[in-house]
């Protein structure tokens, strides 16, 4: 669909002349007056208007105003006479886009008619992408039914609307930053920077650099002026990752912004001043760092305004079903597999482990098993070496204290070893099929559905078996 341009100027030649020369590229409409331009932008679907400002009636001044207040973000050009080029700036205080200078040149006017084009363009992409990351940064993609992460997702909503500062708290790998990242963007800081500084990951000694920026000169190697985290997150949002780790000298500084919004690059003396949301986050204990001396209290005070805990995922095994769900559908597609899910046994495997680094190694065991796996479910074979020796020494590790339990324990085992005879009795068909299922199926006594079935509730892919050429 061609866009569409309305053309307000009161010489139906001027119009004739538009018409004529855009038409091929856009749909052209044109009016006379601004009373019958207004009627227009307001039932037509417009990208661009351009008017006159000197037209009898409602004037072109009048018209931007009038159009304003319908359509606050319609691009608009302005035509003006060289004698009225203070009407000109004076529109451009309005919200006008550009204005031209007549008489026109239509080769000019081209020019500006497809510079404006694209910074609309640029701005609908810039609005989409902004979409784009609330919707895959906002609290309603934080995965958990648990109450301790329900409760997590309503102090995101409840904080982001204010400029409170915040910490997380929790292990590593529970997505601290994860909650950092839906409290900027269910914010309206969302379309500024949220910018991210991990304490532990960058030396002591380049932090402070880091942080606040320096000055040209300021030390060794610091050939020009460079702008810190702080002022590229001047309007957003700072994260400051593992606070914990950061060093006492540099604790004070970062009291000083907190307080006052203001500081210094290192080697310089002029005050900068930042409007910075920060939110912090620690895998510590940060009044046992403070007892012990390497946490200043006072900014333990002062980032202790809004605490979010995040549980461990050991503490949420209710939670691992719908993380699975959400990595598989998240990794399977950038993976190109077709993978359904995951099978019983596997489930239970996640479902029973540990999982010291929480969220994130489900995540990473994930990934690993979608890239290993042949077929269109992932078994415990897939699964990462750690999780299936937890999984034999948790099964091995367990005695029957009673009747009931030992009934139990024992259909259990016998359920165990039919389901590893059936295993291999799988496996060692296929070896003799080579693969082929029809060929495997015959050759000891099953029909192929019945093979089949065998083959995927085991998580045994035919390909491992196959030569060259087999199906």
């Amino acid at each position: 669909m061609k866009p569409r341009i309305l053309i307000v100027d009161d010489e139906v030649r001027i119009q004739r002349i538009f018409e004529i020369n855009l038409s091929p590229k856009y749909e052209v409409l044109a009016s006379g007056d601004g009373e019958e331009a207004l009627k227009i932008v307001k039932t037509q679907d417009l990208t661009l208007m351009i008017t006159d400002l000197k037209m009898p009636g409602m004037s072109g001044m009048r018209l931007l105003q009038e159009v304003r207040r319908v359509l606050p973000d319609l691009p608009i050009i302005i035509m003006t006479a060289y004698g009225t080029v203070e009407s000109a700036v004076e529109a451009m205080k309005e919200g006008v886009t550009d204005y031209i200078l007549k008489p026109i040149k239509m080769d000019e006017m081209e020019l500006l008619i497809e510079k404006t084009l694209s910074l609309l363009r640029l701005k609908d992409e810039n609005r989409g992408l902004r979409r784009e990351l609330k919707t895959i940064y906002g609290p309603q993609n934080i995965v958990g039914n648990h109450p301790a992460m329900q409760k997590v997702i309503r102090l995101i909503q409840q904080v982001a609307g204010t400029k409170a500062t915040v910490l997380v708290q929790g292990e590593s790998g529970t997505g601290k930053e994860l909650v950092a990242r839906a409290i900027h963007y269910e914010s309206d800081r969302s379309s500024k920077p949220f910018v991210v500084i991990n304490c532990t990951a960058i030396p002591s000694n380049l932090l402070e650099s880091e942080l606040f920026g320096h000055e040209k000169g300021a030390f060794t190697g610091a050939i020009k002026t460079k702008k810190g985290r702080l002022e590229l997150a001047d309007r957003g949002t700072l994260f400051l990752d593992e606070i914990g780790e950061m060093p006492k000298e540099l604790q004070v500084k970062i009291l000083r912004v907190l307080e006052e919004q203001k500081f210094q690059r290192v080697g310089g003396t002029e005050e900068i001043e930042v409007d910075n949301r920060i939110i912090a986050a620690t895998n510590k204990d940060l009044k046992q760092a403070v007892e012990a001396g390497t946490f200043r209290d006072d900014l333990y005070y002062r980032l202790n305004v809004i605490t979010i805990p995040i549980p461990p995922l050991r503490e949420r095994k209710e939670d691992i079903p719908p993380l699975v769900e959400h990595f598989l559908l998240k990794h399977r597609e950038v993976l190109k597999k077709k993978i359904t899910g995951v099978n019983e046994k596997a489930l239970q495997l996640l479902m029973n482990y540990p999982w010291p680094g929480n969220v994130r190694e489900l995540e990473n065991a994930l990934i690993r098993a979608l890239v290993l796996c042949h077929s269109d479910c992932i078994g415990i074979g897939d699964l990462p070496e750690e999780l299936r020796r937890e999984g034999e020494e948790e099964e091995e590790a367990k005695f029957p204290v009673d009747k009931q339990e030992l009934k139990q324990m024992k259909k259990h085992a016998q359920q165990k070893i039919k389901e590893e005879i059936e295993k291999k009795f799988a496996v060692e068909a296929l070896r003799q099929g080579e693969g082929n299922i029809q060929r495997s199926a015959a050759k000891v006594g099953m029909d192929r559905r019945q093979f089949q079935n065998l083959i995927k509730k085991y998580g045994i892919s035919k390909k491992d078996f196959q030569r060259d050429g087999c199906e």
